[in-house]
């Protein structure tokens, strides 16, 4: 069952076309590689690659009042050339998303007993990137989460509003960004935006930065990865995180941070 998508969602939908069709280079589909306006295809070429009128894709990125067919958003997906987060997103944003993701539920106790019995760093957070459970590898690497309110325990309101995340993540503007695009992808999927609009708020008003990167269209995953830190007392660490969604639990994710290599900052 679908729902109609709101305005906010269509203009969102809008923009998100936009960006991909923009990224993309005419040769790629033998079309002339000549002087063009913008960058990327046009709207027209995108619509006739995908077998759909002109005017019917140019009211989607126009965020008119239409409800596309799975059919028709899956071609789309296929010209713009999206990989499974992106191709989720523009269904999410379609409202054509069947399988929504609810937010704002517990760890199970046994969830819980698993991550404190890990000997890596970990936690558990949700789709709104929220800390829900964490054992002691992970509070000493980064800050004991047991000192926060619970609402202070959000990775994406630590990475701009808690000042040694900056010196402490060397990669700091790029996992930052990374985390932002994880988190639109969130939203978009959440049935409820109410908890993920209320942080959007609050990081708007407190963070120029944040109200800057967040009118960005960047949706990925955040699966897996590699994270550099310089620690106050561990010097040079390098990290391989891995997230691991528990059987039943899509809105939660099992995050460890497995160490690569460690060394002093006179060795870094």
């Amino acid at each position: 069952m679908s729902r109609r998508p709101s305005a906010e969602q269509r203009r969102e939908l809008g923009a998100f076309l936009s960006s991909r069709r923009g990224r993309l280079q005419p040769a790629e589909f033998g079309l002339p590689d000549g002087p063009r306006r913008t960058p990327g295809l046009r709207r027209e070429e995108v619509a006739v690659l995908a077998g759909v009128s002109v005017s019917w894709y140019t009211w989607l990125e126009q965020g008119r009042d239409i409800q596309p067919s799975a059919d028709a958003l899956r071609r789309i997906s296929r010209v713009l050339k999206l990989d499974t987060v992106e191709s989720a997103h523009l269904f999410a944003l379609s409202s054509r998303e069947l399988s929504q993701v609810a937010t704002g539920s517990g760890v199970t106790e046994g969830l819980e007993r698993l991550v404190r019995s890990i000997n890596v760093p970990a936690y558990v957070r949700n789709t709104r990137l929220d800390i829900l459970a964490w054992n002691d590898a992970i509070a000493d690497l980064f800050v004991d989460y047991g000192s926060l309110e619970p609402h202070e325990r959000n990775t994406l309101r630590l990475l701009f509003l808690y000042k040694p995340y900056r010196t402490l993540i060397l990669d700091w503007e790029q996992m930052t960004r990374g985390m932002i695009s994880a988190f639109r992808a969130a939203r978009a999927q959440a049935p409820d935006k109410t908890q993920f609009d209320s942080l959007i708020d609050e990081l708007t008003e407190l963070s120029p930065e944040f109200s800057d990167w967040w009118q960005d269209t960047e949706v990925k995953g955040f699966d897996e990865g590699d994270k550099r830190l310089r620690h106050p007392a561990g010097g040079h660490i390098e990290f391989t995180y891995v997230a691991l969604t528990p059987t039943g639990r899509p809105d939660l994710s099992l995050v460890t941070y497995i160490p690569r290599h460690s060394a002093s900052e006179s060795d870094s």
